[in-house]
């Protein structure tokens, strides 16, 4: 939230914060794909360790440094996100854990639990922005950061108390023919598993055009609103979503894994639309907070639809593969979405448009092309 604030007050111009936000998702990029071919050979649990103190390197780096040079490089290596989501380098390492631990039926309940608890956590961090713009002794941002370092620790802690349960089956992938440990690629994964991430990519490129720091920037720049205001209005972005993901279960359940992914989707892309209509600040934040509510519900079901359609041994790649497609579409949109604030465009809040009809697009196209796959929970 307070990222492009920051660098907003260290004297960066808005081209400067976006391509930074860019470079932080295409480290996410190249760590997700580091992670997708040598997670299961390397061990899961060494290169989740690894990312976490990258990260923590990255948050001491944003706590003490005004040097955009030095910014950018950390942004890289260190996991920075422009949001709160599932994009990151440990999520198709965490959700192959996960999978692995459960039958495929209750999948979509354990990633329920997973999602909650990050939504609930980055909630957490909104309400923790809005004490912080109340402090007089440092900059919230600069604070944040220094805080942000230290749950990375506490992180890679957490990290190292990780069962050896947690490796891949057999702690190593298939051998070759001549006995060497085959790497993991998605050359085997079925062709619809490839269509499904780039139709992933889409969708995510979408969300990366209004991702938090581009809407806390928006509701900053078009409404005057506060430090202490947006940590408020993001709390309950970020729990609302956490307590509206409970019911993706039970809406699997009834209407199946597709339907649970795009038809909250469809209608969270339509209100988000609305926002960019919005006379003043209270219609905006009351029509983002039902946008959100209803924007997460899918996540839950994508991870475990991606999990149902594939053998257990592809899942890593599975998973790593199509969040990789996903980080790819976000490193891009933010320069995209920041170009077009700073425009003519911004004064009908086209990156809001844009993103919401990309998305709207995406939910078509998905429903069109899966209605009838046969899933392995169907069975």
């Amino acid at each position: 939230m307070l990222l492009a604030k920051v660098l907003t007050q260290d004297g960066a111009a808005p081209w400067q914060t976006g391509l930074l936000l860019a470079t932080a998702s295409a480290g996410s990029v190249a760590s997700s794909l580091v992670l997708a071919l040598s997670a299961d050979r390397l061990g899961r649990r060494r290169v989740l360790i690894v990312c976490g103190c990258l990260m923590a390197v990255t948050g001491v780096v944003f706590a003490v440094s005004k040097c955009y040079p030095a910014l950018v490089a950390a942004a890289f290596v260190g996991t920075i996100s422009p949001s709160t989501n599932d994009n990151t380098p440990f999520s198709g390492v965490e959700q192959s854990i996960l999978a692995q631990t459960c039958e495929l039926s209750q999948l979509t309940g354990l990633f329920t639990v997973y999602n909650v608890t990050a939504l609930a956590a980055g909630a957490l961090g909104g309400l923790a922005v809005a004490v912080l713009g109340l402090q007089h002794v440092t900059s919230p941002g600069h604070a944040a950061f220094a805080l942000y370092a230290l749950l990375a620790a506490c992180t890679v802690g957490l990290f190292l108390a990780l069962s050896p349960a947690a490796e891949a089956a057999g702690g190593r992938p298939p051998a070759d023919a001549c006995g060497t440990a085959a790497p993991v690629t998605t050359s085997r994964l079925p062709r619809r598993v490839r269509w499904l991430a780039a139709l992933f990519a889409v969708d995510a490129f979408a969300g990366g055009l209004v991702v938090q720091a581009v809407l806390a920037w928006w509701f900053a720049q078009r409404y005057g609103a506060s430090t202490t205001q947006l940590g408020l209005v993001f709390f309950a972005a970020n729990l609302l979503p956490a307590l509206a993901q409970l019911a993706a279960p039970l809406l699997a359940a009834r209407r199946g894994l597709l339907a649970a992914m795009v038809v909250p989707h469809f209608i969270s892309n339509l209100t988000l639309a609305c926002i960019a209509f919005a006379p003043g600040l209270g219609s905006a934040v009351v029509l983002l907070l039902i946008r959100q509510t209803l924007s997460k519900i899918d996540v839950p079901a994508r991870q475990a639809f991606t999990a149902a359609i594939v053998e257990p041994t592809d899942r890593t790649a599975a998973a790593s593969m199509t969040s990789l497609a996903r980080s790819v579409a976000v490193s891009i949109s933010p320069i995209a979405a920041t170009a077009m604030f700073t425009g003519p465009l911004g004064a009908v809040g086209a990156p809001l448009l844009l993103g919401a009809a990309l998305a709207i697009g995406y939910d078509l196209t998905i429903w069109r092309t899966y209605r009838s796959t046969p899933l392995a929970t169907d069975t």
